[in-house]
């Protein structure tokens, strides 16, 4: 536990000394993101961020990594560098949209072929175990691309994306000590201590946002977590007492609040006929914000919720994903129409209020 603690104490340490020099850095070079009639912020704020996000957590790594379990990461590293150019890139000159896309791609092919990290079968859901070798590639890669981008999608909001970030690393982080794969718990507690020392300066009123930079290479890193985790529980020894019976289910809760809010946004969108790229604020903060909440208010909520869910999981370690999944699906749907109808009455009520100081 102590070397844990030593990674979080590096990477945070780093991020922390980095952000001003960033932050001031980007303001005389005007690397700054400028408010706009979809964006929340009301002013100039620099949006690199991710740099000392990914700096901290690279190097926390380099660190508390021992040199000969290199060999079984150097594809995960090779993959954030990738992607951290890529985003990089995105935030010094905005890519267009698709090249944005094949760029992920590429790297989900990389970590796919060069780390042979892939979700090989269904684990037990609907009866399957096996999947061919083609299948399971392209199930991956559509999981990677998944939830990559839905943590992008999420970050609009101060401290929002960090928090659930943190929430998430630090269970696989944990989880991961506990079954005694070390690597991948100091993966996850370097990275939770570089976001950690972002949201420092991220929080509400936000100093520096993360940016693409840092987004993408969360959100990459959150990929590469979940499918990890989903194949190494499920062939953990039964009798393993940090064993989920339901490995699908168990991932999805510990990041949940993204993928929700994807799949809420992209069921929206088709309903309205419009294109599920479409940017606008649909989003699950956006609805929360028009019931008068702050964006820390908000922030916290969706964080409990993240919380909630992986408690959940906890409690529910033994029940299948069949079932948990089920549960999951029910308790993300009901969640969805109470915030709508909060929403509308919020609506209904400021209209009646109006009506009256308007004499009708």
């Amino acid at each position: 536990m102590a070397i844990l603690l030593a990674t979080v104490i590096t990477s945070f340490v780093i991020g922390f000394l980095t952000i001003p020099v960033i932050i001031k850095y980007s303001m005389q070079k005007n690397l700054v993101d400028i408010p706009g009639r979809r964006k929340i912020h009301k002013k100039v704020t620099p949006s690199m961020g991710g740099i000392a996000i990914f700096l901290g957590f690279f190097i926390a790594s380099l660190v508390w990594i021992e040199i000969l379990s290199w060999k079984d990461i150097k594809f995960v590293m090779a993959s954030l560098f990738v992607i951290f150019f890529i985003g990089l890139r995105d935030d010094l000159v905005p890519l267009r949209a698709i090249i944005k896309l094949m760029g992920q791609i590429l790297v989900a092919i990389m970590i796919i072929i060069l780390l042979d990290l892939r979700l090989k079968s269904f684990y037990g859901l609907f009866g399957v175990e096996e999947l061919p070798l083609l299948v399971s590639y392209i199930l991956t890669l559509f999981t990677i691309i998944v939830i990559t981008n839905s943590f992008n999608l999420i970050d609009g909001l101060d401290g929002l994306a960090g928090s659930i970030a943190i929430i998430a690393l630090i269970a696989y982080g944990i989880w991961f000590y506990l079954v005694d794969d070390t690597v991948y718990s100091i993966l996850s507690f370097s990275m939770a201590g570089a976001i950690l020392a972002f949201l420092i300066f991220n929080w509400e009123p936000s100093e520096i946002f993360m940016g693409d930079t840092g987004a993408l290479v969360i959100g990459m890193m959150l990929s590469i977590l979940t499918i990890h985790f989903i194949d190494f529980n499920h062939n953990l020894p039964d009798s393993s007492p940090y064993r989920f019976t339901a490995s699908i289910g168990t991932a999805a809760c510990f990041i949940i609040i993204p993928l929700v809010d994807t799949c809420r946004i992209v069921i929206l969108r088709l309903y309205k006929r419009q294109s599920p790229f479409a940017p606008d604020k649909s989003h699950i903060h956006h609805a929360i914000m028009r019931m008068g909440m702050s964006h820390a208010q908000t922030t916290i909520i969706l964080a409990s919720l993240q919380l909630g869910f992986i408690v959940l999981a906890i409690v529910l370690k033994g029940v299948g994903d069949a079932y948990l999944i089920a549960g999951i699906v029910a308790l993300a749907v009901i969640f969805s129409l109470f915030l709508d109808r909060l929403i509308l009455r919020r609506l209904a009520g400021k209209e009646s209020d109006e009506n009256v100081f308007s004499g009708h």
